[in-house]
């Protein structure tokens, strides 16, 4: 196994026709279509990357930016943004294109953690990342801040840590009753 390798080795796109049978009851792709190609897409990049077989260990925030109509061409863009020592962030990317008019829109992006395994199921190794552009380093430092930012919030929210007396006074202006006993 390669010690590096840069994202360009296991970039990876896909291009699907969306048919009738993805739509949702009100006529656009339903977004767990979409999200089950992504999370595709992320492993399909992820394996490639490592050469293992990996699983999804976390997907980081959906914002499903515009709707995706029936008949579009549904085009998914993977790369590794991020190496750990056996996880990778997969940076994953989704635009629609109108087939007729030739109109692209950017519907969404993501960011998949994925780890690699091995044939027992434990957790493997993987490459790290050779990055050779400053794109390549935005990309690494914003995965790395996110991890770090998603383990603060954990740990403070965690109910062993968690002091409600601390939160209660920001929480007035919200729609909630609170009926503490």
């Amino acid at each position: 196994m390669e010690k590096f390798k840069t994202a360009r080795e296991s970039r990876l796109s896909i291009t699907e026709l969306m048919l009738p049978s993805h739509s949702n009851f009100g006529g656009k792709i339903h977004g767990g279509h979409i999200l089950s190609l992504m999370d595709q897409i992320a492993f399909a990049c992820a394996s490639k990357h490592s050469q293992k077989y990996c699983v999804t260990a976390s997907v980081n925030r959906v914002d499903f930016r515009s709707p995706v109509e029936v008949g579009e061409l549904l085009t998914l863009k993977a790369s590794i943004n991020y190496t750990g020592r056996s996880s990778m962030v997969v940076g994953v990317r989704v635009e629609s294109q109108n087939v007729t008019s030739g109109k692209k829109r950017h519907c969404n992006s993501s960011y998949f953690t994925m780890v690699a395994k091995d044939d027992d199921g434990k957790s493997v190794e993987v490459p790290g990342l050779l990055i050779q552009d400053e794109q390549g380093v935005r990309r690494f430092a914003r995965s790395k801040f996110r991890k770090e930012a998603a383990f603060l919030r954990d740990t403070k929210f965690d109910e062993n840590n968690f002091k409600v007396a601390d939160y209660l006074e920001s929480l007035f202006d919200d729609n909630i009753k609170i009926e503490l006993k």
